[in-house]
């Protein structure tokens, strides 16, 4: 074969996205065998793509792959990134554990949690439930500094919490991060998916598989390849 045509089959293969998948890019993929990839061009941008991915005999192979929704401010750095700005988080995440107002899909192998009236997710600095579901609000928790679950019937229609400043949370990093179903637009720092993309992977996920959620850009200090 001549070079030029060589180089003409090389850079095909590029175009087409030929070589390794996303995943064995990437520095960490938290040591399972299941992984969600949410991937924004840029950090301004507020749509991207989130895919669902398994590890089999050594190597990724992609479940799913749907449009995705981030924050109305785009994305910042998990680790300075700033409650109330509208930003995504960027980071890889544990995924404790789903929660809906509907009922769980059917084969739901996740531990899933019902909304009800009752139901909020704290997200008051001065609490101590602060970042945590209470049932009912917990007395130190706002109402005003917390999100009544049950309002948000489209999103929260069936939704995985995000490990975003879960484990120990830092007052003013942010709450209440999840992986939820599109509203009307961009989110307030949430990723959100079809409600139907959101049946599928809680239908794949399998806690006993160590699912995480790496969530970046393409490129640059954030991109989904350095976490």
């Amino acid at each position: 074969m001549r070079p030029g045509a060589v180089a003409l089959a090389v850079s095909s293969l590029v175009v087409l996205g030929a070589g390794p998948p996303l995943p064995a890019r990437m520095a960490d993929t938290g040591g399972g065998t299941q992984l969600i990839t949410a991937v924004a061009p840029e950090r301004s941008s507020t749509t991207g793509t989130v895919a669902w991915w398994d590890r089999e005999d050594g190597r990724w192979v992609r479940r799913g792959s749907v449009p995705a929704r981030f924050g109305a401010k785009g994305l910042a750095a998990g680790t300075s990134r700033k409650q109330g700005t509208n930003t995504t988080p960027t980071g890889l995440y544990g995924l404790p554990y789903a929660f809906g107002i509907e009922a769980a899909p059917s084969g739901t192998a996740y531990t899933y949690r019902r909304v009800h009236q009752d139901s909020w997710w704290c997200q008051d600095n001065d609490s101590r439930s602060y970042n945590r579901w209470t049932e009912p609000r917990a007395a130190d928790c706002r109402a005003a500094e917390s999100e009544h679950l049950i309002t948000y019937r489209a999103q929260y229609a069936h939704a995985l919490v995000i490990g975003f400043n879960y484990e120990r949370p830092v007052r003013g990093r942010g709450a209440g991060i999840f992986l939820h179903v599109n509203g009307r637009g961009a989110t307030a720092g949430c990723v959100s998916v079809s409600e139907d993309a959101m049946r599928r992977i809680l239908r794949w996920a399998d806690p006993a598989r160590r699912p995480h959620i790496a969530v970046g850009t393409r490129s640059g200090s954030t991109a989904v390849t350095r976490l």
